[in-house]
């Protein structure tokens, strides 16, 4: 990879900087794609002694990138995504990632195509964590941010996600906890 082609892939991911998500911080700013993909990264880097048995840095990878498509697209929330939505992404990723240098490009595409077949720990892992890491966001913002559909999904979203890990499955535990008592404490709709 020369240096012009390196300069001009993180020209594209910068987009993920000015790219808003539908989640606000605790201070009222709308986050942004690249910092909701840094905490999910981070997440996965914390949690190298409690899954041993994973490559966790392939996790961190996984995590880096997952949402690169939305260099393209914008941020759809999940819950309004629809499969076009999906294809466009998809399609539009998958053209700048044959766009790269050729080793590049099939690092990304391997990482992409083990994401999305869901069926090894650390693809299950990543994704466990985008989920949970959005829910703690919510948890973490101003309920008064909250669309109506997100009291029901911050109690319900992504235990099926997690099941694989009883782990994974206690940390979701602890964040509807959390959840609960932002609900109850903020005296919002239950």
């Amino acid at each position: 990879m020369t240096a012009r082609e390196y300069l001009e892939i993180l020209h594209v991911a910068e987009r993920l900087k000015d790219t808003p998500r539908h989640c606000t911080t605790t201070n009222r700013r709308t986050e942004s794609v690249a910092e909701h993909s840094w905490r999910i990264s981070l997440m996965a880097f914390l949690l190298r002694h409690e899954f041993k048995d994973l490559d966790i840095d392939k996790v961190v990878d996984m995590c880096l990138i997952h949402d690169l498509g939305e260099c393209f697209t914008g941020d759809i929330p999940t819950f309004i995504k629809t499969d076009a939505d999906r294809e466009v992404e998809d399609s539009l990723l998958d053209q700048w990632v044959k766009s790269l240098p050729k080793e590049l490009s099939d690092d990304i595409a391997v990482l992409y195509k083990e994401m999305d077949a869901q069926e090894t720990k650390e693809a299950k892992l990543y994704k466990s964590l985008d989920k949970l890491e959005a829910l703690i966001q919510h948890n973490e913002s101003p309920i008064d941010t909250w669309s109506e559909n997100e009291y029901e999904l911050n109690k319900t979203y992504a235990f099926d996600t997690v099941s694989f890990s009883e782990w994974l499955t206690d940390l979701r535990k602890a964040i509807l906890d959390d959840t609960l008592e932002k609900i109850e404490t903020e005296g919002q709709k239950a």
